[in-house]
């Protein structure tokens, strides 16, 4: 037996034969200059049209099978296929290095890849596997050839690969998939999404190196652990058993929660919000019977462009929010924005350490224009939905007023004008710096709410970067001195009247939720599909 370790992806134990996707062999391709750079770009485009096809027929099927939400992963891939930055670049090397259609998007997309995996992001270094995939079907569709392999699938099996494309993920017959183990591969890949939607067991990053002597052999997963077993022991098997019924019990009893409030034991109310990324992520809230949205991060709806949103864009983004909400609370940070996301028509300069540089909130109030077009669109959208407006990266009192006198600016422009907005928008900050925390008593005057960011607050306070993984480990929310500046700006909070949330991973931590709850928090805010298990863990826990 062979035990090793990964990262949990997707919920749920398996236990069955293995099938290797065969090792991921790029095609050959003509990397020599071409002669006719026109022809090329010809050969380009007729490969784009026809992975758009090929990617609306899939998209089509997702929605079939998986739901709206799902099929919008392979809405993001046509918009990939045709995104002006990457297509400006192919199209560059064709041009001006005169490489063959094949080496260009190669090229580019491993340029692009790369970008995106260095980001300091979890969400954005995801997407560079999304860029991968998507060159690689154009690669595909230029070699007139076929990388398909999922017609070895022939029984129930745990399929164990380098990396699966949500491509693959949905082509393979969902009932012949007892599992996924990939060796690279990240929990916020779209096909991570797909498996947890999917509800079908899935570890990423075990660094294994496969085998295709395994095909055949005897497997096991727990994609709660993370472990994988080789040849498995009977009495591995056994427990593997045991926990899947447990598991389908607390996914039935998890069931119960559904509709109901979030109250502790000896009643008090503690809202439960969903964190998101655009507005397509709102069925994924109300699917799991979130309370509202805790955290749009909006500076997604500035990547993937060569120019800014307008103001009428940004509106129509906020706005579809929060109508979809119907009467939930949407809370929207402004522009998180830095130069570890790469948006080139920003300009920003390149830093030595960029979460300690020019981001968020100090951009914005350095270019005021930028600013003030995304308030006045939030102001807007107030007029349509329970709206509130928070900002992040403070680090003083100053930053505040400074932020709520655009946004009076702002507000004064639409009333000028007659538009219609809500007098009465909620304004908070985010504390995710030791400052804000430390001056919360201070900062509890100019707001409405606190929002803790524990991601950074975490990093910030212990001088680790959490995207060093080899610092994993000293990267931990539940450090004393991250809790102890948590109940200091609750405390802080609640004296200067604001209520106060969290929207940070640790909101989810089962093993911190009951520090939050006897700290006195008002809000949580997670990922969608913890929402359940936060309401049930509690209603056990009692706030006094």
């Amino acid at each position: 037996m062979k035990l090793v370790q990964g990262k949990g992806a997707s919920a749920g134990v398996a236990a069955g034969p293995i099938l290797v996707k065969p090792a991921g062999r790029q095609p050959e391709i003509r990397l020599d200059t071409c002669l006719d750079p026109q022809q090329e770009l010809k050969r380009l485009q007729a490969a784009q049209q026809q992975v758009i096809e090929t990617l609306e027929g899939l998209k089509e099927k997702a929605r079939q099978q998986v739901g709206e939400e799902e099929a919008g992963i392979f809405e993001v891939h046509q918009m990939m296929v045709q995104d002006p930055d990457l297509c400006d670049t192919i199209t560059g090397l064709i041009q001006e290095n005169h490489m063959t259609a094949e080496g260009a998007v190669r090229e580019a997309g491993s340029q692009f890849a790369a970008m995106l995996e260095a980001m300091d992001d979890e969400y954005m270094q995801a997407r560079g596997a999304d860029v991968r995939a998507v060159c690689g079907q154009l690669e595909d569709a230029l070699a007139q050839g076929s990388r398909s392999w999922t017609e070895l699938l022939t029984q129930p099996s745990i399929i164990c690969a380098d990396d699966l494309t949500p491509s693959e993920t949905l082509q393979l017959d969902k009932s012949l998939i007892l599992g996924f183990v990939t060796s690279g591969g990240s929990a916020n890949s779209h096909t991570a999404i797909l498996a947890r939607t999917m509800k079908i067991p899935a570890i990423v990053h075990t660094g294994i190196t496969l085998d295709e002597d395994w095909n055949g052999t005897l497997g096991a997963l727990d994609g709660g652990t993370g472990n994988f077993w080789l040849d498995p022991e009977p009495q591995v098997l056994e427990a593997l058993k045991e926990k899947q019924q447990q598991h389908r019990a607390a996914e039935d009893a998890l069931e119960q929660f559904r509709g109901k409030p979030t109250c502790t034991a000896d009643g008090r109310t503690i809202a439960l919000y969903g964190n998101i990324g655009q507005p397509e992520d709102i069925d994924l809230v109300l699917q799991n019977d979130g309370e509202g949205v805790g955290l749009f991060r909006s500076e997604f709806l500035y990547l993937g462009r060569e120019d800014y949103p307008t103001e009428d864009e940004l509106f129509e983004a906020y706005c579809t929010a929060a109508q979809e909400l119907e009467g939930r609370k949407l809370i929207i940070r402004t522009l998180d924005i830095g130069t570890d996301k790469k948006v080139g028509y920003f300009q920003l300069p390149e830093e030595e350490n960029p979460a300690l540089g020019f981001r968020a909130i100090r951009i914005c109030l350095k270019r005021p224009e930028i600013f003030l077009t995304q308030l006045r669109a939030i102001l807007r959208a107030s007029a349509y939905g329970e709206v509130a407006v928070m900002f992040p990266m403070i680090v003083s009192a100053e930053e505040v007023k400074a932020a709520r006198a655009l946004l009076e600016q702002a507000a004064a422009s639409l009333r000028a004008e007659g538009i219609p907005f809500d007098e009465k928008l909620e304004v908070g900050i985010m504390v995710e710096t030791p400052a804000a925390a430390i001056i919360s008593d201070d900062l509890a005057r100019y707001v409405d709410f606190f929002s803790i960011g524990t991601n950074d607050l975490t990093q910030y306070t212990l001088a680790v970067d959490r995207q060093n993984a080899s610092l994993e480990e000293l990267g931990k929310a539940s450090h004393k001195a991250v809790l102890r500046l948590i109940d200091l700006t609750i405390r802080n909070g609640h004296a200067g009247g604001c209520w106060v949330g969290i929207c940070g991973e640790a909101a989810a931590d089962p093993e911190l939720i009951p520090y939050f709850v006897a700290m006195g928090v008002d809000e949580l805010s997670m990922s969608p599909g913890k929402i359940l298990g936060a309401r049930k863990l509690i209603s056990t826990l009692r706030a006094e």
